[in-house]
């Protein structure tokens, strides 16, 4: 017998029983989500071996329960969030995406950040499109460009908030110095999702197919503890 609510078939385990987690205090989503990074080719660069079993991954995924997909441009480029649309549009009413902008991809396995406003922007509208999204729920900087001023890459995301292009900002691999950086940039913009101190979350990822799980857990754990106590301090 299938559950009406995830798809799952009695006895299969469920994203559901990860627990919940909140974004932005008004997007409830499971804590076991999916990071749509290797859905692509070899180097995180052009299409999979196997079209239609990246289609049927992302489809099973949310038949299990997985209400929370994380992509970025930068994933192919640009095949990721084309295959997700793909698989899953029209999206479920509780399926959330978050993408990420801030590199440029000259070749497979290369990487190179740009959080110029320009090229925030021009991704931000291309993501909108490949995922035939009206509103993108979270979208999150790559990464903090150091040849840009932080306060021209976060306040392109704040001025795309208040475009109603994106519902909230998000931050990707990050320092706390620079979450506190970007909390005094965002508070100054007025840009309430990111700035609502409490409600600050942090977003683990392991690829969960290389093993050796318990000891990435640990690390984990410790690193959110670390987070924590700094978090504290903070005014």
């Amino acid at each position: 017998m299938a559950d009406k609510t995830t798809g799952t078939r009695q006895g299969e385990l469920s994203a559901a029983a990860s627990g919940t987690f909140t974004i932005g205090e008004d997007l409830t989503i499971n804590r076991l989500g999916f990071g749509a990074m290797r859905i692509t080719g070899e180097g995180v660069w052009g299409e999979p071996k196997d079209h239609d079993q990246a289609i049927r991954v992302l489809q099973r995924a949310v038949e299990l329960g997985i209400d929370f997909i994380d992509t970025a441009d930068s994933y192919g480029p640009e095949v990721s969030e084309r295959l997700i649309a793909e698989a899953l549009h029209p999206y479920p009413a509780n399926l959330v995406i978050a993408t990420k902008a801030g590199f440029d991809r000259p070749g497979a396995g290369k990487w190179v950040m740009n959080g110029r406003p320009e090229h925030l922007r021009e991704a931000c509208e291309g993501s909108l499109k490949r995922l035939r999204l009206e509103r993108i729920d979270l979208y999150q900087l790559h990464r903090i460009d150091p040849a840009v001023p932080a306060e021209d890459q976060i306040g392109t995301l704040a001025d795309l908030q208040q475009e109603g292009k994106i519902k909230h900002i998000g931050l990707s691999e990050v320092s706390v110095e620079q979450v506190r950086h970007a909390w005094r940039i965002a508070r100054r913009r007025m840009c309430w999702s990111i700035a609502r101190h409490k409600g600050l979350g942090l977003f683990p990822g392991f690829r969960s197919a290389r093993g050796n799980w318990r000891s990435r857990e640990e690390r984990w754990r410790a690193q959110r503890k670390k987070w924590e106590l700094r978090r504290r301090s903070w005014p």
